[in-house]
């Protein structure tokens, strides 16, 4: 990169979605202004947007004025749609689909923040790519393109694709991008500004491990465990988890009365009925399609179960969530 390259204003645009997550747009915009504070160069423009150029609210209320997509989409280097919510949220930017494909054709940078990468999959920008979304929403991104596969990754950069998975994660991802472009110390100095001292590599793990989620270290038990998130729609019997951690049937009991709150067939289920209710309120998968994903017999055997877990059926808490 020239010198002249380095100081010329590189324009990031942000397609804000109805309920972004406000965390995830700061955590990318703000080593962007901090950035030129150090350099005392206007290095980077910031650029809120959206589909009709009018404001948009975050899903803490605060409201952001935007320009629209289509005027100034072109202008920018990169075009991240930074978006938080469900659905019904992500349905509301259908219509900016074609123009971030055009974008994208003009040689524009298209990213996704959060729950942006859904949005970029449904406009078919993410077919044979390498991306990562908010582990919250991974699970319905695969319900819906049965043929991306998400990665459990902090951030993923692809060529002319740039997906992260929100929360303080851009953090990381700005800080790759910034070393991208004006080198490893300069960025050092714009994560220490805001004292991110522990820079994450981008396919650092988005939750906490198994061991700080389940409250044990037992390395049966979580072989065990990890095994059960990963086969939700099919789960496996006792004999083959036993099996697979190398240890008896017997055991395998012994060692889930000791370590957990509940026994393996509790265990199993909660994990499934807490997978059912993300697609609950995130999907507009009916609920014996959510009954058939997360491996119960039908949707009366979903409900029963949910009810006994959550206290209120499929129905009541899809009522509070609506996507039509």
């Amino acid at each position: 990169m020239t010198t002249a390259d380095a100081k010329r204003t590189q324009r990031i645009g942000f397609l804000l979605v109805q309920n972004f997550a406000l965390m995830s747009y700061a955590s990318a915009v703000e080593p962007l202004r901090a950035a030129n504070l150090i350099a005392g160069l206007d290095l980077y423009e910031a650029l809120p947007l959206s589909l009709h150029g009018r404001p948009v609210a975050s899903s803490s209320g605060v409201t952001v004025e935007c320009a629209e997509l289509a005027a100034l989409g072109e202008t920018c280097h990169t075009v991240f749609v930074c978006a938080g919510g469900g659905p019904k949220d992500w349905s509301t930017v259908e219509d900016a689909h074609p123009i971030l494909r055009r974008l994208g054709r003009k040689g524009v940078r298209i990213g996704g923040i959060s729950s942006g990468a859904y949005v970029l999959a449904a406009a078919g920008l993410l077919d044979n790519r390498d991306f990562t979304i908010h582990w919250e929403h991974a699970s319905l991104l695969r319900e819906s393109f049965p043929a991306l596969a998400p990665r459990h990754a902090r951030y993923v950069i692809d060529g002319d694709r740039v997906t992260c998975a929100g929360g303080i994660a851009p953090l990381d991802l700005m800080h790759a991008m910034i070393s991208e472009r004006m080198g490893t110390h300069f960025s050092r100095r714009v994560s220490d500004w805001y004292l991110h001292t522990a820079v994450a590599e981008p396919g650092a793990p988005q939750r906490g491990s198994l061991p700080e989620r389940f409250g044990t270290h037992h390395p049966a038990l979580l072989t065990v465990l990890e095994k059960m998130e990963a086969t939700i729609e099919v789960p496996l019997d006792r004999a083959a988890m036993a099996k697979l951690a190398g240890i008896s049937v017997r055991h395998l009991d012994r060692l889930f009365a000791v370590h957990m709150a509940g026994g393996f067939l509790e265990t199993y289920r909660n994990i499934r009925l807490a997978h059912a209710r993300r697609l609950l309120e995130q999907s507009p998968l009916s609920v014996a399609e959510i009954a058939f994903a997360t491996g119960f017999s039908g949707a009366a055997h979903l409900s029963t179960s949910f009810k006994a877990r959550f206290g209120e059926t499929p129905t009541a808490l899809r009522a509070r969530f609506s996507y039509e």
